[in-house]
């Protein structure tokens, strides 16, 4: 029994009809595989990729606040107004979180060609999962500075 024709994944996304251009990819022949030497080196070239998007990710939890925090300071310090270095600094964040975020999704579909390129039937990202990896990366680090390294554990060790 073959898959009703209101599936999903063969109309399209659409329970009527398909929209022009979805419909499945079918080859006159097998498509060429490269060899195996060339799946590793595009294996190879997805994990420097991945690590790449992983730490773009992570620099939106630590480095790029502090670095607009400290532009925003330049500001304040220059234009004499507290108001116009926190608003710098608040957009700026916002801005360079857009960008990195733009930035990791076009990496993302790369990664995934290149795992394709690599013979991995591989058809979503990765993204959200290292965001989300990163989130909680930086949420401990943070932790163990505020409560361990910076917060009240010091000022109660004995002297």
């Amino acid at each position: 029994m073959g898959v009703p024709r209101n599936d999903p994944t063969d109309t399209g996304g659409l329970f009527i009809g398909r929209r022009p251009g979805t419909g499945p990819v079918h080859y006159r022949d097998q498509p060429e595989r490269a060899g195996t030497r060339r799946q590793r080196v595009d294996g190879l070239f997805a994990f420097v990729v991945l690590l790449v998007e992983a730490l773009l990710c992570l620099s939106v939890w630590g480095p790029q606040p502090v670095a607009w925090l400290w532009i925003g300071s330049q500001v304040d310090y220059h234009a004499h107004s507290n108001m116009l270095g926190i608003v710098v600094a608040f957009f700026g964040i916002l801005l360079s979180l857009f960008v990195t975020l733009a930035l990791a999704t076009r990496l993302d579909r790369f990664w995934r060609l290149l795992r394709r390129a690599a013979g991995h039937d591989q058809r979503d990202g990765v993204m959200v999962a290292i965001f989300g990896a990163t989130a909680v990366i930086a949420l401990v680090l943070f932790t163990v500075w505020f409560l361990i390294l910076e917060g009240p554990l010091p000022s109660l060790a004995p002297r």
